[in-house]
Order: structure tokens, then sequence, then C-alpha cells
């Protein structure tokens, strides 16, 4: 059998035009449908990943500012700060003696009244009990301060002394001090 002089032109497997450059509709399809599924993936991804950030309501509890010019030596006050009470007392001269005093003591979670205040008669502690999250007592004159005059937990027995250090119960450790600033004489930032 004799060959003819002209050659055939197979079509490119899969169907469509060849473009000179050796590429197909087809690619083409391909590399678009791969590109915005990417998008669409890391969009989707995205708002994911930003619906964990904190909302807004709880961005605005991230500092709060507390007035002291109302509380007299011998008061405290409880106030919220990220969804949890704070203790703010202005302690006494004798208080703050005691306090003093009873870094000394044999405490469980050793800590000077030093380290746990900025000015002497301003003492700023969380308000939970660091056994199992209960709030203590002794915010309010008719409390029960405990055996040593700070904080007592009914739940479970536990006693802080006037710098809510733990001293007596299963508490391990002292009532936490948050992280806080004066912003002049009469005002706490919390947080």
């Amino acid at each position: 059998m004799a060959q003819s002089g002209t050659s055939t032109i197979s079509a490119p497997q899969g169907g469509g035009r060849q473009h000179p450059d050796g590429t197909t509709r087809r690619d083409f399809l391909y590399l678009s449908a791969t590109a915005f599924g990417a998008t669409g993936a890391a969009l989707s991804g995205w708002a994911f990943i930003h619906s964990m950030n904190p909302s807004a309501d709880v961005l605005a509890l991230a500092s709060t500012e507390v007035s002291l010019a109302a509380i007299q030596p011998g008061q405290a006050i409880t106030v919220t700060w990220r969804g949890k009470p704070v203790f703010v007392r202005n302690r006494t001269p004798d208080e703050v003696a005691k306090a003093k005093a009873d870094d000394k003591a044999d405490l469980k979670d050793p800590q000077t009244d030093a380290a746990r205040v900025k000015k002497d008669n301003w003492l700023v502690l969380l308000g939970v009990c660091t056994h199992l999250g209960c709030v203590p007592l002794g915010q309010k004159p008719a409390d029960s301060k405990g055996d040593f005059g700070g904080w007592f937990c009914p739940c479970h027995g536990s006693h802080y002394d006037t710098s809510g250090r733990i001293r007596r119960g299963p508490a391990p450790k002292n009532l936490e001090v948050p992280q806080y600033t004066f912003t002049n004489d009469t005002t706490i930032r919390i947080g």
C-alpha cells in the first residue's frame, strides 16, 4: 500500500482546539476551576478562623477602670472584670500591719505582702477561690472573714489572710492578684 504525501493532524486527546503553545481550552478550564476552588477554600478558612476571635463585648471587658475615691478604710467593693469578681479593699493600718507580720508565718504559697500590693492600703484580688473556683466570703461587713481576718470560702473551708494568702484549708494557692495599674491616686485600671 502506498502512502500519500499528506500528513494527518490528529486532534488532541480530550477534544478541544490546541493553542500554538500546546494548551487547550480544557487546560484553561481546569486551571480556572482550581483557582476559584482554592480562593473559596481560603476565604472559608479565614472566616472560620476569624469566628474564633473574641467578640466585641468581650474585648470591651479587657480592662476595667475602678474609682477608689468612695472606698473608706476598712471597706471593700466587688467589681466584675472578664466575667470574674475582683475584690478591691482599702485596708486599715491594722490590716496592713497584720499582713506584713504574717510575712514570717508558715505559708502554703509563700509570698510577701509587698509582692501582692502596689500601695500598702489597697489590695486588689481575683475573688475566686483557688481550690474549686468558689467566691469566698469577706467583702461585706457581716461576712465571716475566716480565722485570719481576710476571706473565708465556706464550700470547703479555705481561710485567707488580710493579704489574700491561703492559710488553712484545701486551696493550693493564694487568691490571684490581677494585672492592674494606678492611673492616678483615686483610680485603678484592671487588665
